[in-house]
């Protein structure tokens, strides 16, 4: 468990679905209030075909993560070895670790919940020994989206459509640990 600024962050699980359900109807219909119809649509993503059973999966398949604040969800990560097979986008030629989900209350906007689930997506992708996080997300609108994710530390890579869906990948490196395999370890350098 982390626990920075407030914002403690656990393991997920199927108990979670729900609240993550909860996060992402609001979220669909914040962005609908600001004019965007484009990213996630304008249904509820826990009524969209398959959304509910996408949820459970990253919770049963993935590694998930809940951002809490004295006890209550307000946000999720899910991380997974590679990107969507549904997504236009090829697995990196070297072990991954790729933000599958990202999500945060829009009630707590501001208090940088995305940021701190995005600090653990990089120390669990440390704890794994990979040296490469990546990330799509949607690159429409005045790329906010985009911009969040480089405060963040990830750099553009590859931009893509799926379908009409303007996406960008963007990757992070991420310095390794220095476990048995590492060179370094056997010279006592790090």
């Amino acid at each position: 468990m982390n626990d920075t600024h407030g914002i403690r962050i656990r393991p997920g699980g199927p108990a979670d679905v729900p609240a993550i359900l909860t996060m992402l109807d609001a979220a669909v219909v914040w962005m609908n209030d600001r004019g965007n119809t484009e990213q996630w649509g304008s249904t509820p993503y826990s009524q969209q075909s398959g959304g509910v059973e996408r949820v459970q999966r990253y919770t049963t398949e993935n590694a998930s993560y809940i951002a809490e604040l004295a006890g209550t969800p307000v946000g999720a990560l899910v991380l997974d070895s590679g990107p969507s097979p549904q997504m236009p986008i090829a697995p990196a030629e070297e072990p991954e670790r790729y933000v599958r989900l990202l999500i945060s209350d829009r009630q707590h906007a501001g208090l940088g919940i995305g940021a701190a689930l995005l600090a653990h997506a990089t120390e669990e992708t440390r704890r794994a020994d990979v040296a490469l996080l990546r990330v799509d997300c949607w690159a429409g609108g005045g790329g906010e989206l985009v911009a969040f994710y480089e405060r963040n530390g990830f750099i553009p890579t590859t931009r893509f459509l799926s379908g009409a869906w303007p996406g960008q990948v963007l990757a992070r490196r991420v310095g390794r640990r220095l476990g048995q395999g590492s060179p370094f370890a056997r010279l006592g350098g790090g």
